[in-house]
């Protein structure tokens, strides 16, 4: 088993620790460090990855290309090239999760400033306003009313990155101060945990400061993002929702899941589950 990164974070540690302690040889490899010749049989690919990989990159775009070319010469790699690409682009994941019929935020798609404002004014203020790529809540806005859309859209406009022009707009839910974060595994919902925002911020995530507490798995809860996992191809995903006053609705889908702040209060053994899918997937 090969174990692909490009920052050792508490995450990955947990999984080497995991590993190493069931007897496994993992194969680490650091991403930033490979020199892959395309030509190169998969047999020798497998010697220097192992035949199943756990794809751990930060960076989407590093680790979309190297799960493209191990899945080209015939490794298995958690998440699929598939997975990864749609989880990637939050657009792609919406499109995913409407098209199989999980509820979701209401959300515009704009291409131009002018279209970008009619589509705030369409959601209602406040407004949100996403990158299509990012993580870490990095570059997502909360638009309190139309003078500060006008202000941020301006600022959009020069950033020279062309996926920054492309403007992901949702409605502002309604919901408790706190989001959950639910951990898929294969077929299971192996955690759930309530995510709330540091003082001062709005956004939940673990990485800016947000804190996390137990939270139940209802069967309204579970069957939603086992059905969000589904549309977007299954494996080792974070399944991020809102409660709203029509039920529990899908935000974001992580095909990189971040699971430090969920092993904080969960009793469940995360890594390890992790470890023991992927190696349910070497026997397959």
């Amino acid at each position: 088993m090969g174990l692909v990164f490009d920052r050792v974070r508490w995450d990955e540690k947990a999984l080497v620790r995991k590993a190493r302690a069931k007897g496994l040889d993992l194969k680490i490899v650091d991403a930033k460090a490979i020199c892959l010749d395309l030509s190169e049989s998969g047999e020798r690919l497998q010697d220097q990855f192992g035949s199943v990989v756990l794809q751990r990159c930060i960076s989407h775009y590093r680790g979309f290309h190297v799960t493209a070319l191990l899945e080209s010469k015939g490794l298995k790699v958690i998440n699929s090239f598939t997975v990864t690409d749609l989880c990637g682009n939050k657009l792609f994941t919406t499109l995913a999760l409407q098209k199989a019929g999980v509820p979701t935020p209401t959300t515009i798609l704009a291409f131009t400033r002018t279209a970008a404002l009619e589509a705030m004014q369409r959601v209602g203020f406040p407004a949100v306003l996403k990158p299509v790529t990012g993580s870490w809540g990095r570059l997502i806005a909360k638009v309190k009313d139309l003078e500060s859309a006008e202000a941020l859209l301006e600022m959009r406009e020069q950033l020279s990155n062309p996926l920054y022009q492309i403007y992901y707009v949702q409605e502002m839910i309604e919901r408790p101060p706190r989001d959950i974060r639910t951990i898929v595994v294969g077929d299971r919902v192996v955690t759930a945990v309530y995510r709330y925002a540091p003082p001062g911020d709005w956004r939940t995530n673990v990485a800016v400061g947000g804190r996390t507490e137990p939270c139940p798995l209802t069967k309204e809860l579970e069957d939603t993002v086992l059905k969000a996992s589904a549309a977007v191809g299954g494996g080792v995903l974070g399944v991020d929702v809102m409660e709203s006053a029509r039920g529990i609705v899908v935000h974001e889908v992580n095909g990189t899941v971040e699971f430090r702040g969920a092993s904080r209060v969960s009793e469940a053994d995360i890594p390890g589950l992790i470890i023991d899918y992927a190696l349910e997937q070497m026997r397959r």
